[in-house]
């Protein structure tokens, strides 16, 4: 209740907002925009807010608990859908005459470009006061056990607090993991769920077998408000994914579509990336060109790098960067290897050293801005790269750490940025970073980019 009254409140001073725009900014900018004053009598358009309040709900907004990225799509779509309808209610009901279009249309935009961000913000307020929030138990305190934990700690729009595990395992008993103890075996789920005010059980034991499981689910399903069970089904596509029932066998499937066969997905992709690299491109032109000048003023040799990459289907492209490193980087990086031990290690685990000798003070600040990669537009426009994908990587790598991967990751084409680059970088592991590429192939659509 709290929630949808500030959504209400919010959908208000969207509304008076619009009605400003409408009255006083637009009218200085275009000299000819009509200055009759549109009715700013919410009570007259109660009917506007009721529409929004109704795709709300319609979306589950007030129902599921979802992560950071869903919940914006499901505000804007939500939005989105109330500001058609408003204009279907206002055609059907011939409120032309009535309603300003500009009002209609510049609430919609702020409620569908704006306030799904806010909401998350609101929402965080709510579980700072102690609302939206859902206590879990999570049973099995294994290696998927502590992956839940670090996924529901990971996630705060989601509103779960895990106050405890369950396990069979009497050594864990009285463990801490993570901070949250191991509270004792399976058969004191119900005691624990009845006293400690749980909302949602997780079973989080895929090695345990399909009758155990049956068993354990039908025990306490009615215990609590939800059971979250996690299969066996790790690596799999997990976006997009929806479940087939079948009554009569009392049995269901998880059906999984592949977004890659899609044409409309494809197409809107590729759109989008010619179109977002020529508005990149047309704003950077004059800062690339004071870069350019920087590392020619500073370092001898060319101004641009290239290395041959695996592209879509491992074939083999140019990508362009700044340069960043001496002209001599190669001879370095063989001193360096063989000189030291530790770097040697960072090299095969990473691939990058922490600090690389062989990058120059120019060089440096390009790469700790990202700036060194913009040339990778031309790569975009070319159709050699997106600006979304997997990490572009060499022939060795495909070679030495991919191999059986490769086929599978480089299925799109690699991007300028990707899940990678927005999940630690240089602080994961080699394995985390291909489980990543492999991981946005397999839950590829418009919306994860």
């Amino acid at each position: 209740m709290a929630l949808a009254l500030l959504d209400i409140a919010a959908m208000l001073l969207a509304f008076k907002l619009a009605i400003y725009l409408r009255t006083t900014i637009f009218p200085e900018f275009y000299a000819g925009f009509p200055r009759h004053q549109p009715s700013a009598d919410i009570f007259r358009f109660w009917w506007f807010f009721a529409i929004w309040l109704f795709f709300f709900i319609y979306e589950g907004l007030y129902t599921e608990v979802m992560p950071y990225w869903d919940e914006v799509r499901k505000v804007a779509t939500a939005s989105a859908l109330a500001t058609v309808g408003v204009f279907v209610a206002v055609s059907i009901g011939k409120l032309s005459g009535n309603v300003s279009r500009t009002v209609t249309v510049s609430m919609g935009v702020m409620l569908v470009f704006i306030y799904p961000f806010v909401r998350i913000q609101i929402k965080a307020l709510l579980r700072m006061a102690g609302l939206l929030t859902r206590r879990v138990l999570i049973l099995g305190a294994g290696k998927t056990g502590h992956l839940i934990l670090n996924t529901m700690c990971n996630e705060p729009n989601l509103g779960y607090k895990v106050v405890g595990f369950l396990d069979d395992n009497p050594l864990l008993h009285g463990e801490i993991i993570d901070g949250v103890k191991v509270r004792g075996p399976l058969s004191h789920a119900e005691r624990f769920i009845r006293h400690g005010c749980i909302s949602d059980v997780v079973i989080a034991m895929p090695g345990a077998d399909g009758k155990f499981h049956q068993e354990l689910i039908n025990r306490l399903q009615y215990k609590a408000e939800h059971i979250l069970f996690v299969p066996d089904l790790f690596g799999m596509a997990v976006l997009g994914i929806t479940i087939q029932h079948f009554f009569n066998e009392q049995a269901f499937a998880l059906q999984m579509k592949n977004n890659l066969a899609q044409p409309l997905n494809s197409f809107l992709k590729l759109v989008l990336d010619y179109f977002l690299s020529a508005v990149v491109l047309a704003v950077s032109a004059l800062p690339m060109a004071a870069m350019a000048l920087a590392i020619k003023l500073t370092s001898g040799g060319p101004v641009l790098y290239t290395h041959e990459r695996m592209g879509r289907s491992c074939v083999p492209f140019q990508c362009i960067k700044f340069r960043t490193m001496y002209s001599d980087a190669d001879q370095r990086l063989e001193q360096i290897l063989e000189s030291d031990p530790d770097a040697r290690k960072e090299w095969e685990n990473k691939q990058k050293l922490t600090n690389d000798p062989r990058i120059t003070p120019v060089g440096r600040l390009l790469r700790k801005t990202s700036m060194d990669e913009l040339p990778q537009i031309f790569n975009v426009l070319k159709g050699d790269m997106s600006l979304i994908g997997p990490r572009p990587v060499t022939a060795r790598e495909i070679d030495y750490y991919y191999k059986d991967m490769a086929k599978h990751c480089f299925q799109v084409l690699p991007g300028i940025t990707g899940l990678w680059q927005v999940s630690g970088r240089s602080n994961t592991s080699y394995e985390y970073r291909i489980a990543l590429d492999s991981w946005y192939v397999r839950n590829w659509n418009p919306w994860l980019d």
